[in-house]
C-alpha cells in the first residue's frame, strides 16, 4: 500500500531525527533561548536574505495562523482570504474563536484576484457606514494554495501593493512552503521576505515531526511577542524541539531538497494517472498536491493499492480525489504504482 493521503502522515526525515538524537543529551535554556533555536533563526535569516528578520517557533499550522492573525490585527479587524483558503474551510473556526471575522472573497484556482481585492477594498472604504462593519486589517494567502496552485512573484507583489495602498498586512501561510518553492519558477524565500509582511515556513508537512517558523522579515513584529504567543497557549517551553529540527532543515539546504523530491514524485504520479490510466486532472497543480476526477466505480479498487483523500463530488458518476506526495514518498513508491497500474500483466483498474 502506498500512502498519499497527506504530507503529514509520517514521522520525520532521517537527518532531522538524527540531529534530535545527537543533541538529546545537551541541557539548554527554554522558551526559545536555546542555542539550537538561535542557530536556526540565523540560518533562516540567511536563507531569506533578511538579516533583521524576527523568527518565532510554534508547534503547528492552525495554532500559528490563529496566533499570528490575532497578534497582528486590532480587536475590531478581520482577515480577507480566498473562499477556499485554509482558515476559511479547514481550521474549525480557529481564527473566529480569537474574535476576528474571516472575510471570504471569490477564489480563482484557489487564488485571490488582485483586481477583485482592490474593488472590494475600494467599496468598503467608500461606504459611509464602514465604521459599523468589520474593518479589513489583513490579507491571508497560502503558498501553495489549498488546490496546489501557486501565486507568481508578480501576483504576490501586486497583492502587497494593494495591501500597502489600503493599510493592510499581507500574510502567507507556508505550511507546504518547501513544495511551493520547489515548483515555482520565480518565487524564492528572499522574494517572499521582500514582498510580504509576515509568513511562516512549514515544518510539520515538510520533514519535521512538528513545528513552524514564523518570520517577520522586516523585524517589525508586534511588541511583546513572547507574551502574546504564550497568552495564546502557543509558546513551547521545550522550544529546542522545534529549533533543532529547523537547524537540521536549513543547515544543509535539506528543506529545499525535500521540496524538489516531493514535487518530482508528484509529477511522476501525474503522468501515471493521466497518461497511464486516462484520468483527468481537476486542476493544473504543479506542486505535491494532485487532484484527479475519478470514476466512482474505480475508487474502491484503487483503495486496495493506494491511500488518498476524497475531496469533493464532481458529478453523479465522478468524484474529485486528492493525492499528496511528500519528503517520504520514494522512487520505490511510484515505481510500485506504475508496476501495478500499467504493467502488461496488470489487471487494470480500467477493466
Amino acid at each position: 500500500m502506498v500512502h498519499l493521503e497527506s504530507d503529514y502522515n509520517n514521522g520525520a526525515h532521517e537527518d532531522v531525527l538524527r540531529h534530535i538524537v545527537e543533541t538529546n543529551g545537551e541541557r539548554t535554556q527554554s522558551y526559545g533561548d536555546d542555542r539550537f533555536s538561535q542557530s536556526a533563526r540565523q540560518l533562516i535569516r540567511k536563507a531569506c536574505e533578511a538579516p533583521d528578520a524576527q523568527v518565532w517557533f510554534l508547534a503547528g499550522g492552525t495554532q500559528t495562523n490563529a496566533t499570528i492573525i490575532n497578534c497582528v490585527l486590532q480587536p475590531y479587524e478581520g482577515v480577507l482570504c480566498a473562499e477556499t483558503g485554509h482558515i476559511n474551510v479547514h481550521e474549525a473556526g480557529a481564527v473566529e474563536y480569537t474574535g476576528h471575522k474571516v472575510i471570504a472573497l471569490p477564489a480563482h484556482d484557489g487564488k485571490l484576484d488582485v483586481e477583485e481585492l482592490r474593488a472590494w477594498l475600494k467599496a468598503y472604504f467608500a461606504d459611509e457606514t464602514a465604521e459599523h462593519m468589520v474593518r479589513p486589517g489583513m490579507v491571508y494567502t497560502t503558498f501553495p494554495t489549498e488546490l496546489g496552485t501557486l501565486y507568481t512573484a508578480g501576483e504576490l507583489t501586486a497583492l502587497h501593493d494593494v495591501c500597502q495602498e489600503y493599510g493592510l498586512s499581507l500574510y502567507v501561510d507556508g505550511a507546504r512552503l518547501a513544495y511551493g518553492l520547489a515548483a515555482s519558477p520565480d518565487v524564492t524565500l528572499p522574494l517572499l521576505a521582500q514582498t510580504v509582511d509576515v509568513f511562516y515556513i512549514g515544518g510539520t508537512k515538510c520533514g519535521a515531526l512538528c513545528g513552524e517558523a514564523v518570520v517577520f522579515p522586516k523585524g517589525d513584529a508586534p511588541a511583546h511577542m513572547l507574551s502574546r504567543i504564550k497568552r495564546h497557549g502557543a509558546l513551547l517551553a521545550k522550544s529546542r524541539v522545534v529549533g533543532v529540527q529547523f537547524e537540521a532543515l536549513f543547515s544543509s539546504r535539506l528543506y529545499f531538497e525535500i521540496g524538489r523530491q516531493a514535487v518530482g514524485q508528484a509529477m511522476r504520479l501525474r503522468r501515471l494517472f493521466v497518461d497511464g490510466l486516462g484520468y483527468r486532472p481537476y486542476i493544473d497543480s504543479p506542486t505535491n498536491q494532485q487532484f484527479f476526477v475519478m470514476p466512482n466505480d474505480d475508487m474502491e479498487r484503487l483503495r486496495q493499492h493506494i491511500g488518498y483523500e476524497v475531496w469533493c463530488p464532481f458529478d453523479e458518476h465522478h468524484t474529485v480525489c486528492r493525492f499528496v506526495t511528500s519528503w517520504a514518498t520514494t522512487e520505490e513508491d511510484t515505481a510500485e504504482l506504475e508496476r501495478l497500474f500499467i504493467a502488461p500483466s496488470d489487471q487494470s483498474l480500467r477493466q
